[in-house]
C-alpha cells in the first residue's frame, strides 16, 4: 500500500507543479505586458525559459527547505499527510485561478500539510514526527511579512526613480524603463522558478524519506519533474490572474512597473539563495505592484478588489488546512 500512496504523492506533486506554473508563472510578466515592454507571446516564452532554469537549479536548495519544514513519520502515515496536503493545495489553486485571485500556492501547501498532520493526530496516528524550532522564523514569518516588505520597498523606491528621471521627457522615460522592465520580468520568472521549484522538490524529498527510498539527497528525476511540469504549466497557462495584477488592481506606468518587478526579483533571490526563506511569488509581485502604484499623485487602486484579495490571502491557509484535515481523515483507514 505504501507504494501506491507514494505514486499518488508523485502524481499530485506533478499536478501541483503544473498548476503552479499554470496559475503563477505568467504573473512574473504581467506588468511588463501591461506596459507593452513585452508582447504576450514573448512574455510567456520569457517566463517559460527562466522559470525552467530556476526550477532546475532550485533542487539544490530543496534539501535545506525540507529540513527547515518538518520531519514526517515513515511509511503510509507520512505519505498520506503529503497526499492530503497536496490535494487540498491543488483544489484551492484551481478555485482561486477560476476566480482570478492571485493567491499563494506556498501558503496553500503549508496550510494543507498542517491540516493533514492534525488529522493524523486526531485518529491516533503519529502526526508530524518533528517540527524544526526555527519553523516560525524561517517559514511562517517570511510568508506573512513578505507582502508588507514588497509593498513598502516598492513604494519607497519610486522616490529615487522619479528623482533620477525628473528632467527627462516622459516618452524617453517610458522607453527606457520598458527595457528595464523586460529584464526585471525575466528576473522575477527566474526567482519564481527558484522559489516554487523548491516546494515541489522538497515535498518529493519528504515522500522519498517517508518511503525509505532516500538518504537525504535529491535524485535527478526530482529536479527534472519539478522543472518540466512547472514549465508545461507556464506554456499552457491562462491570463486570468495576470490580468488581475496587470489591469485590475492598479494603473501603473513603466517606471513604477520596473521598480516593482526589480524589488520583487531581489526579494525572491535573497529569500531563495541567501536566507532559504520560502517567499510567495504571487504575494510579492502583487504587493510590489500595489506599493509602486500607490506612490502617485492620484489614487488608481481598486480598493474593493484589494480587500477581496486580502480576504482570500487570509483564508488560503485556513481553507486548505480544513480541507486537508477532512481528506486525511478519509485516508486514515488506508494509511493504517
Amino acid at each position: 500500500m505504501s507504494g501506491v500512496i507514494f505514486a499518488a504523492v508523485v502524481v499530485l506533486a506533478a499536478v501541483f507543479a503544473f498548476l503552479n506554473g499554470f496559475r503563477d508563472a505568467s504573473t512574473s510578466v504581467a506588468l511588463a505586458v501591461r506596459n507593452r515592454a513585452l508582447t504576450p507571446s514573448v512574455g510567456i516564452l520569457l517566463a517559460t525559459f527562466f522559470n525552467f532554469v530556476g526550477a532546475l537549479l532550485s533542487a539544490m536548495l530543496a534539501v535545506a527547505a525540507s529540513q527547515t519544514w518538518i520531519s514526517l513519520p515513515a511509511g503510509s502515515d507520512g505519505l498520506s499527510i503529503l497526499v492530503a496536503g497536496l490535494a487540498s493545495a491543488c483544489a484551492w489553486g484551481l478555485l482561486t485561478w477560476h476566480r482570478g485571485i492571485p493567491a499563494s500556492s506556498t501558503h496553500a501547501l503549508v496550510g494543507g500539510l498542517a491540516g493533514a498532520g492534525l488529522a493524523s493526530l486526531a485518529v491516533g496516528g503519529p502526526g508530524v514526527a518533528g517540527v524544526d524550532q526555527s519553523l516560525l522564523f524561517q517559514v511562517v514569518l517570511p510568508l506573512v511579512l513578505s507582502p508588507l516588505v514588497a509593498y513598502s520597498g516598492s513604494f519607497l523606491l519610486v522616490y529615487p526613480a522619479t528623482w533620477v528621471a525628473r528632467y527627462t521627457q516622459p516618452n524617453v522615460v517610458n522607453q527606457r524603463f520598458r527595457r528595464g522592465q523586460a529584464v526585471a520580468a525575466g528576473a522575477v520568472a527566474f526567482g519564481h522558478g527558484l522559489q516554487d521549484g523548491q516546494r515541489v522538490s522538497a515535498v518529493l524529498l519528504l515522500a522519498l524519506l517517508a518511503a525509505g527510498h532516500s538518504d537525504g539527497g535529491i535524485p535527478p528525476w526530482v529536479a527534472a519533474l519539478s522543472a518540466v511540469m512547472m514549465t508545461a504549466g507556464t506554456l499552457f497557462g491562462g491570463w486570468r490572474i495576470s490580468h488581475t495584477i496587470g489591469y485590475k488592481i492598479t494603473r501603473i506606468d513603466p517606471l513604477r512597473g520596473s521598480v516593482a518587478q526589480t524589488f520583487s526579483a531581489l526579494m525572491l533571490f535573497v529569500g531563495a539563495i541567501g536566507l532559504h526563506w520560502p517567499l510567495s511569488t504571487t504575494h510579492t509581485v502583487t504587493a510590489g505592484a500595489l506599493g509602486a502604484g500607490e506612490n502617485q499623485h492620484f489614487s488608481v487602486t481598486n480598493r474593493k478588489l484589494v480587500i477581496r484579495i486580502l480576504w482570500y490571502w487570509a483564508l488560503t491557509p485556513l481553507a486548505t488546512c480544513a480541507l486537508a484535515f477532512v481528506l486525511a481523515l478519509a485516508l486514515s483507514p488506508v494509511s493504517i
